[in-house]
C-alpha cells in the first residue's frame, strides 16, 4: 500500500537536475538508455553475516521508507477519530497491523515488478533485482505477511479495519501494479487509492465506522499523489522510458505534466479545507500557509518548464513528502488540544 510513496516513500523513497526533454507524439524519440547492469553481490561469509544480509534483503522487499510514511499519516486519522489521544495499546496495534499490511503490498509488487526493477538505476538495487531472494520465496513471504495482518488487526482493533487492509493489498497489487502500471499513464492517479488506505484503516480501527472526515483526508493524500510521483517521475523520466512503465512524464511533454502538477496542487489544497468543519484554527493556519507555499513550488516548477531551461523536479518531490507530514501532524495536534472545530 503505498502512498504508491513514499518516495520513499514510500518510496517507500524517499536530486541531480534533469533537463527538459520533450516525450510526446511529436518529439524526437530520446536514446535509449543502456540497461542497468546488475550486479549480483557475493555470497557473505560467516553465519552470522548470512543471517544478517538475509534479513537485510527480506527488510529490501518491504521499503521501509514508504511504510514510515505511510504510518506519519494513520496516527493523526485516529487522533482525529477519537477527538483526541485513542488508547496507546490501539495505536499500537494498528500501527504493527499497518505495517505489516504495507510491507506485504511492496513485497508482492517486488515480485511483479521484479523485471523492470533490473532495468531502473533507482529500483536496480532491490533484493529481487539483485538476485538476493529467490521469487518463490518473496511471494511466500508477502502472503503470508498480508494474511498474518488482516488476522492481527481483526483482533487487535475490528474487522472492518482488517477487511480494508486486505482491500488496499490487493487493490495496490492487482489493479495498480498488474494492471495500470504498465498500460496506462493514469497508473499512479487511480493506483495511488492504495496510499491512501492507510487513514481510513485508523478511523475504523478506533470507531469501526468509516466517515465523511476520514474520506476527506483519504482525497487530500489521492489528489497529493500525482504531484508528488510525477515530480519525481520527472528527475527519472529516463529510467521509467527504458523499463516501458508509461509514467506521464514518459509519455507526454514536461509542460503537460508541469500543467497537471500545478492543477492537482491547487485541487489538493481546496480539498484540505474541506476538514474545517472538524477542525479548528490550529488546522486551518496550517493547511493554508502549508497549502499556498506548496502551491507556489507547483508554479514555479512549471516556469521552469516553460522557461526551457534547467528543470529541478527534486525540490517540489521532497517538499511533498514535508507537506504531508505537517499538515497531518497539524490535524493530530489539533484532536488533542481538543479546541473548539470552526463550523
Amino acid at each position: 500500500m503505498s502512498a504508491p510513496a513514499s518516495g520513499r516513500s514510500r518510496a517507500d523513497e524517499a536530486g541531480i537536475p534533469a533537463e527538459h526533454v520533450p516525450a510526446g507524439p511529436d518529439a524526437a524519440p530520446a536514446a535509449t538508455p543502456p540497461a542497468t547492469t546488475v550486479v549480483v553481490p557475493a555470497a557473505p561469509t560467516g553465519r552470522l553475516a548470512r543471517v544478517r544480509a538475509t534479513v537485510a534483503a527480506y527488510l529490501g522487499l518491504t521499503k521501509t521508507r514508504i511504510i514510515e510514511q505511510l504510518l506519519v499519516v494513520t496516527v493523526p486519522a485516529m487522533f482525529l477519530a477519537q477527538r483526541g489521544v485513542p488508547s496507546l495499546l490501539l495505536i499500537a496495534a494498528t500501527l504493527v497491523g499497518g505495517a505489516m499490511a504495507a510491507a506485504a503490498a511492496h513485497a508482492l509488487n517486488c515480485v511483479v515488478d521484479a523485471d523492470i526493477d533490473q532495468k531502473m538505476a533507482r529500483t536496480a538495487r532491490r533484493p529481487l533485482a539483485r538476485g538476493q531472494v529467490p521469487t518463490r520465496n518473496a511471494l511466500v513471504f508477502g502472503l503470508v505477511l498480508a494474511a498474518l495482518s488482516s488476522v492481527w488487526l481483526g483482533l487487535t482493533t475490528n474487522w472492518l479495519a482488517a477487511v480494508l487492509s486486505l482491500a488496499a493489498i490487493a487493490f495496490y497489487v492487482l489493479v495498480y501494479t498488474m494492471l495500470l502500471k504498465r498500460r496506462t499513464s493514469q497508473n499512479i492517479v487511480w493506483g495511488g487509492a492504495a496510499g491512501c488506505m492507510p487513514v481510513v484503516i485508523g478511523w475504523a480501527a478506533v470507531t469501526g465506522t468509516v466517515e465523511w472526515p476520514a474520506l476527506v483526508m483519504f482525497g487530500v493524500i489521492f489528489f497529493w499523489t500525482p504531484p508528488h510521483f510525477w515530480a519525481l517521475a520527472m528527475r527519472y523520466r529516463e529510467d521509467y522510458a527504458a523499463a516501458g512503465v508509461p509514467m506521464l512524464p514518459v509519455v507526454a511533454p514536461a509542460p503537460a505534466v508541469s500543467v497537471r502538477i500545478v492543477v492537482y496542487s491547487w485541487v489538493m489544497v481546496a480539498w484540505s479545507l474541506l476538514l474545517l468543519p472538524a477542525t479548528s484554527w490550529v488546522y486551518l493556519a496550517v493547511a493554508l500557509l502549508g497549502g499556498a507555499y506548496f502551491v507556489y513550488r507547483a508554479h514555479r516548477l512549471h516556469h521552469q518548464v516553460k522557461s526551457g531551461g534547467e528543470i529541478s523536479p527534486m525540490p517540489l518531490f521532497h517538499l511533498s513528502n514535508i507537506y504531508l507530514c505537517v499538515l497531518f501532524a497539524a490535524i493530530a495536534v489539533d484532536a488533542a488540544l481538543g479546541l473548539p472545530v470552526l463550523f
